[in-house]
């Protein structure tokens, strides 16, 4: 027996045992899937399709077509031209058992083209990994907040420059007094320059000096 089937955009004539290759589908190797668009079945004529006759196949793997290739040349008085080169994406199937009847209740995956809607749908209905939920903190216990400033600790931020987020990266650092910034060396400068990304900040807005201001106050 054989059959008609039709999978993108092209018709394929068929017999159990065939192994044929068509636009790629959306499955993987050693899955067997079923093709429900059926023109033929025998001498039964669709109209279009068979009702309830269905093609099952095995996934054998998925393959690349020859390559093709599209050369553009346009003979203006600036000419140009373009090579392209295409290798369409195929899915190679060995055909395993052809259904006159009953294919709408056997429970096969649908055949389903790699780059239709309908294979999208079909990604998208799978349940997708949820994230790791945030522990929320235990009752009673107040959530984790970023670095302050400690009692008796400096406003950093009247440093030339130094907004809440230097002086968060400041206090991260342990930097809580004008003090600490005053005694700074020049290796002390280079290394903080660098740990915390300050891009030369700390001698170009001259904080070294302000801070022993603000310490004599």
């Amino acid at each position: 027996m054989f059959a008609v089937l039709k999978t993108g955009g092209k018709q394929y004539r068929v017999q159990s045992g065939d192994v044929l290759r068509v636009e790629k589908l959306a499955a993987s190797q050693g899955e067997t899937v079923q093709f429900n668009d059926i023109l033929m079945v025998g001498a039964t004529v669709g109209t279009p399709f068979v009702d309830g006759a269905g093609v099952q196949a095995e996934v054998i793997d998925q393959v690349k077509g020859d390559k093709v290739i599209h050369f553009v040349k346009r003979r203006r008085k600036h000419s140009s031209k373009r090579t392209k080169g295409h290798r369409q994406q195929l899915t190679l199937l060995k055909v395993t058992e052809i259904l006159e009847k009953g294919a709408d209740k056997s429970g096969v995956k649908a055949a389903v083209g790699a780059g239709s809607v309908s294979a999208a749908a079909v990604e998208a209905a799978t349940p997708a990994k949820k994230a790791p939920a945030k522990k929320a903190a235990p009752k009673g216990e107040a959530p984790k907040e970023a670095p302050k400033a400690e009692a008796g600790a400096d406003d950093l931020k009247k440093l030339s420059g130094v907004g809440p987020a230097l002086e968060k990266k400041l206090l991260a650092a342990g930097i809580t007094t004008f003090a600490q910034i005053a005694a700074w060396t020049e290796a002390d400068i280079a290394d903080f320059d660098e740990k915390l990304s300050f891009k030369g900040r700390i001698e170009r807005e001259g904080w070294v000096e302000q801070a022993k201001a603000f310490a004599a106050e």
